[in-house]
C-alpha cells in the first residue's frame, strides 16, 4: 500500500511516494514561501496530484513544525507559517478526496526513525532532533505519543537551566537554549570572541564575516580544538537532558538527529558521558543506547507517509 508524505518547511515542500516498507519510489521538491498558506496549501495539492499519477495511492500525510491537534487535522500554531487554528486536513480532503494525516514534523521524522531506521528493534525510543532548534518524539509501546490535546513531545522546552536564556517559546533556560546547531553556533562565537583554542573558529569568521553551521563542522572533522569544545558543551547539554528524560520515560533507545547530528560520535561521546554523570540510581538503572539518526533528510516525508498509511488502514 502506499502513500504520499509532505514535509513542510520554512522556505521548502518535500514530498514523495512511499510504500510500506519505507521505500521512497518518487518524490518532489519545491520552494515556497512560509508567510504565503494559501500558496502553501496549493503548492501541497498540486504536489500530491502530480505524485500519485502511475501510483495506486491511499493517504496523504503531512508534516509541519507546530502544535497539531490529538485528531491530526488541526494546526493550533505554526511558528513558521501564518496558521492558528487551520483546518488543514479538512481543506486537504475536500480538494484531493483522499485519507488525510496532519502531523508535527518531528513526529513523523522520529516514527520514521522507529519503523524504517536506528529504532526499528525496539519498542520504547525517544528522537532528539537537533537543527536550528530542537525538535522531539516519543515511542512509547510501540505507539507514538502525542499527548492529550495532541501537542506533547516538544522535547526542545523541556527547562534545564532555571532562569537561563530566554527561548523564542516565552519560557527560560529550555534546552533549545543549550542544544541545537543556533546554540552550537553562539558556543563557537564566544570561543572565537575569547581568543585561545578559538583562533580557528575567530579566523573564519573573520574573513566570511559570520560563522555558519556548515563552518562549525567542517572544523570539528578536521579537530579543531574550539569547534570540538563548543561541540562537547552542546553534547553534555543534551545528555544531562537525556537523563531527565530517562527517568520519565525509560526508553530502550535515544536516537540523535537533524544536521548537527552529523558530527556523529564525536556528538554522541559527550552525551553519553553527560548521561551517565546525572542519570538517577546509576548501576542500577538500565542504560539505554545512544545512536545517530539513519533516515536524514527522507525522514519527514517517510513519516508522514507511513503514520497515513497505517491511519487508512484503520479505518
Amino acid at each position: 500500500m502506499r502513500a504520499i508524505g509532505i514535509d513542510i518547511g520554512g522556505t521548502k515542500i518535500a514530498g514523495a511516494v512511499v510504500d510500506e516498507f519505507g521505500t521512497i519510489l518518487a518524490h518532489d521538491r519545491r520552494p515556497t514561501s512560509a508567510s504565503e498558506p494559501q500558496v502553501i496549501e496549493d503548492t501541497v495539492v498540486d504536489m500530491v496530484q502530480d505524485l500519485a499519477v502511475g501510483h495506486d495511492i491511499t493517504a496523504v500525510g503531512v508534516a509541519a513544525a507546530g502544535f497539531i491537534d490529538a485528531s491530526q487535522s488541526i494546526v493550533y500554531y505554526a511558528p513558521n507559517i501564518s496558521w492558528r487554528n487551520e483546518p488543514f486536513r479538512e481543506k486537504l480532503e475536500k480538494r484531493l478526496g483522499l485519507h488525510i494525516v496532519v502531523e508535527n514534523d518531528a513526529n513523523a521524522a522520529g516514527w520514521a526513525e522507529f519503523r524504517f531506521g536506528a529504532g526499528r528493534l525496539v519498542s520504547d525510543m525517544v528522537t532528539l532532533t537537533i537543527g536550528t532548534g530542537v525538535g522531539g518524539a516519543i515511542v512509547s509501546q510501540d505507539r507514538l505519543f502525542r499527548g492529550g490535546f495532541g501537542a506533547g513531545a516538544e522535547l526542545g522546552h523541556l527547562r534545564v537551566v532555571p532562569n537561563g536564556l530566554p527561548c523564542g517559546c516565552g519560557a527560560h533556560g529550555c534546552i533549545e537554549q543549550y542544544g541545537s546547531g543556533r546554540a552550537l553556533l553562539r558556543l563557537a562565537n564566544e570561543l572565537a570572541d575569547a581568543g585561545g583554542i578559538g583562533q580557528a573558529l575567530a579566523s573564519v569568521r573573520s574573513r566570511k564575516g559570520v560563522l555558519t553551521g556548515q563552518d562549525v563542522s567542517e572544523l570539528v572533522q578536521i579537530g579543531d580544538p574550539g569547534a570540538l569544545s563548543a561541540l562537547r558543551t552542546l553534547g553534555t547539554s543534551l545528555g544531562q537532558a537525556c537523563a531527565s528524560l530517562a527517568a520519565v520515560l525509560d526508553p530502550q533507545l535515544f536516537v540523535i538527529g537533524g544536521g548537527v547530528a552529523q558530527s556523529g560520535e564525536l556528538l554522541l561521546d559527550p552525551i553519553r558521558q553527560a548521561f551517565l554523570e546525572v542519570l538517577p540510581a546509576r548501576g542500577y538503572h538500565p542504560e539505554p543506547a545512544f545512536a545517530i539518526a539513519e533516515l536524514v533528510n527522507d525522514a519527514g516525508v517517510v513519516g508522514a507517509a507511513d503514520l497515513a498509511r497505517r491511519y487508512a488502514e484503520s479505518i
